[in-house]
């Protein structure tokens, strides 16, 4: 099981950038891809950095 942040910049229209997340988790095979996901979103409800920059920072979350 594995958790990989991928950071990019993006333009934010003001003439400026921005940051953006895409966080790809690698969880066990015996997962159904239902459940992973689940588990995921669930996780970055509780996580201390997605709380710290939810709703400044749009976050992909994708399971492998």
């Amino acid at each position: 099981m594995s958790i990989t942040a991928e950071v990019g910049l993006s333009p934010n229209g003001k003439g400026g950038f921005g940051l953006d997340v895409t966080l790809r988790a690698k969880l066990p095979e015996s997962l159904s891809p239902e459940v992973a996901q689940d588990l995921l979103d669930a996780t970055h409800q509780v996580c201390p950095y997605s709380n710290a920059t939810r709703g400044n920072i749009p976050v992909d979350l994708l399971t492998e």
